[in-house]
């Protein structure tokens, strides 16, 4: 039975209708409030500065406009985020910034819920070009160009990726070659295959550009590096001579950004033009760098441009939080087939499968938003300066190539079951699940391609595993070499689900009991990881000996595991951050019921992947077939508290902009129950056939 219950409105917190279960003991209460200031982190005021801006309906996206409008629609809008002081956090405070890196992307992301479109094009302003000017470049850089930057007087673009390279920064084809004589770089771009592809405010608006390319002097390739180059005559908007370009025209989604491409024919631009910080150019042609080594010169370089991936890893979860306020609190007045009652039909959000539909993808929501306030925090300390060692870049790349690729595909996989738990309606545009979900498709690729972010995880989980060995006498690694074979015997005798068999005695509860256990997650978790980096790494053993045609053939052949490995990593982490923000919870009813959530994190993850657990003897049969059935009582529990979960995100219906959760759905099924109901007490009401035939039947029998 459900009871239907009012609360009040509020902007940002709670539409004037939900609807909760009855049950008979008592429940846990969820502290919203609480739980809603723990969720908006360390940058909270920012965050709250920025949802108001996202909720004016000045910023929101007017679905069913042309391209060209959208272009020129968002175009005006990031003149309006200068004007509101929304976009400077980041810039040293001698221009008029804040020197505030964290607050910066906090702020930016949540723009998402505004316009993915504007989210984007601002990202590309000052999250990509400004910043390249701020951190390859030194201060007559920045004096010279920065204000433009950031007051729009300069709309720019980050011209890295070209059309035959896009994950694969290192092989571009466009040169910048020294002319000693002259004083001069000359960018080229020597075939198709080389031009600057996708870019961001190239199609229209883009009067500059930092332009990534292969730094020759002298006749040395010192690999790649960043230019600024003008492209566009301020005041006819024409492109300057030697530069050209194209139109990549409509896209997926995105559609208020005017991607196009960009060329260069043997264009001059000053030896300055260079952005010096990690290499310089002298004037008579010689090359220097405070990083001797070309391969760390160049990943310090892209690190510097981390950013980007922290960013759209905050405004996934953004999104995913949107539509699943929307979706759950639709299913929570949404009426379906009346299974348990000859008058009433059921609300959706009591069918099992709809809670499993949504409250795993719930839980899913929440340890990707803990994991990314930790990544946010990395990211402050490293560009604050708090603990900017060459460690702690290293780290901060290695958790963004980690974390963005779950939290974009999660997004992606979310709008869509949020779409399909709204079945019809959920298409409509109006309730914004299809807008988003395509304007949200590229994130995948954006900044990264996923896949190839993954296998940069792997190496580096690869690197740390070789280097646990690599300064041990004989018999640590002989001794670690025997546990290992130990283990793998324990595994593959089955004596590990003899035990396990033994200690559950045969009893579904107590099987439960354990893999709800903190400890015992964790070490499910953990152990997969472990294993699948160790048989990596075993399999690969000696590759750094073989030609390097044979050691890539080698590395081919173990790919796959690799970025499963990767990925099992980076759930791992989200799982902990879920697991250490509970630490931080100290009212009681909320602990409980974001342990039951933490729980059904975790407990979908082993879910998923039961085939690995069962074929490596990790868990017993007996134990296996309890995880889904211990997932169905987490969902029973934590079905009363749903809608508190989803109002602790703090959108307000000015973000969430969806016509299923206005409320507008209970208004329609309380009117259709009151006139079933005024129906059948008048005694007016037609017979149902079903009914008549039982009845004729009853008679005969009499």
């Amino acid at each position: 039975m459900t009871e239907v219950v009012d609360r009040p409105a509020g902007k940002g917190h709670k539409p004037a209708t939900t609807a909760h279960p009855v049950t008979d003991h008592a429940q846990p209460a969820v502290n919203v409030d609480a739980l809603g200031r723990q969720l908006l982190g360390k940058w909270a005021a920012v965050r709250l500065q920025s949802r108001d801006l996202a909720g004016r309906p000045e910023l929101h996206k007017i679905e069913g406009m042309t391209h060209s409008d959208h272009r020129a629609r968002v175009s005006g809008q990031l003149k309006y985020l200068v004007d509101n002081s929304a976009v400077h956090r980041a810039f040293p405070s001698a221009l008029g910034g804040s020197d505030d890196h964290g607050g910066n992307i906090a702020g930016f992301e949540e723009l998402v819920v505004a316009d993915p479109s504007l989210q984007i094009k601002a990202g590309v302003q000052w999250g990509l070009f400004g910043s390249a000017v701020m951190h390859l470049g030194t201060e007559e850089h920045h004096t010279k160009w920065l204000p433009g930057i950031m007051s729009l007087e300069i709309p720019g673009c980050f011209a890295m990726t070209e059309t035959g390279h896009g994950s694969d920064v290192a092989s571009i084809a466009t040169t910048a070659t020294y002319h000693p004589e002259t004083e001069e770089f000359v960018v080229h771009t020597p075939f198709r295959a080389a031009w600057k592809d996708y870019i961001g405010n190239a199609a229209i608006d883009g009067l500059g550009a930092v332009v990534f390319a292969q730094l020759i002097t002298r006749g040395v390739n010192h690999g790649v590096h960043a230019f600024y180059v003008d492209l566009r005559d301020p005041r006819t908007k024409e492109f300057l001579p030697g530069i050209g370009g194209e139109d990549d025209g409509v896209k997926g989604g995105l559609n208020g950004i005017d991607n196009g491409r960009l060329h260069f024919t043997n264009v001059r631009i000053p030896r300055t033009n260079l952005l010096n910080r990690y290499g310089d150019v002298a004037p008579d042609g010689t090359y220097s760098s405070p990083i001797a080594s070309p391969g760390r010169r160049f990943f310090t370089m892209l690190g510097t441009l981390v950013q980007g991936r922290v960013s759209l890893d905050g405004a996934a979860v953004a999104a995913s939080k949107v539509a699943l306020k929307a979706a759950v609190h639709y299913a929570a007045e949404r009426r379906q087939f009346n299974a348990s009652s000859h008058t009433d039909e059921e609300v959706l959000l009591d069918y099992q499968r709809h809670q499993r539909r949504l409250f795993t993808r719930l839980a899913t929501t929440y340890a990707a938003g803990f994991a990314h306030e930790q990544l946010l925090q990395k990211f402050d300390d490293v560009f604050s300066g708090a603990t900017d060692t060459d460690a702690d870049r290293q780290d901060l790349e290695t958790l963004a190539a980690a974390l963005k690729p779950l939290s974009t595909w999660h997004a992606l996989d979310t709008l869509q079951e949020c779409r399909e738990a709204c079945g019809g309606a959920g298409f409509l545009i109006e309730n914004r699940f299809a807008s988003l979900r395509a304007d949200l498709d590229v994130y995948a690729t954006f900044e990264g391609d996923n896949t190839v972010l993954l296998q940069l995880v792997a190496k580096r989980l690869l690197a740390d595993y070789a280097k646990e060995f690599r300064s041990v006498d004989f018999g640590v690694l002989a001794r670690y070499v025997v546990g290992q074979a130990t283990g793998t015997a324990i595994h593959r005798t089955g004596l590990r689900q003899v035990a396990q068999f033994m200690a559950d005695t045969g009893s579904v509860q107590k099987a439960a009991i354990a893999l709800r256990d903190e400890e015992g997650q964790r070490a499910l978790l953990t152990d997969r990881v472990q294993t699948m980096v160790a048989e990596a790494a075993s399999a690969l053993k000696g590759s750094n000996r073989l030609s390097q045609e044979k050691g890539a053939a080698l590395f081919n052949r173990h790919q796959n595991e690799l970025i499963d490995a990767a990925q099992a990593h980076a759930e791992l982490l989200q799982w902990e951050a879920f697991t250490e923000a509970l630490r931080d919870v100290t009212d009681p009813g909320t602990k409980t019921v974001l342990t039951w959530l933490r729980d059904l994190f975790g407990l979908s993850l082993i879910e998923k992947n039961l085939s690995w657990y069962l074929m490596n003897g990790r868990l017993s049969m007996q134990r296996g077939r309890t995880v889904g059935e211990y997932i169905n009582r987490l969902l029973v529990k934590i079905r009363p508290h749903a809608l508190d979960l989803v109002d602790a995100f703090g959108y307000g219906d000015e973000h969430v902009r969806a016509a299923v959760a206005t409320g507008a759905e209970k208004i329609r099924q309380d009117e259709a129950r009151a006139h079933f109901r005024a129906q059948r007490a008048s005694g007016k009401a037609a017979v149902d056939e079903k009914v008549l035939l039982a009845r004729t039947a009853a008679g005969r029998h009499s």
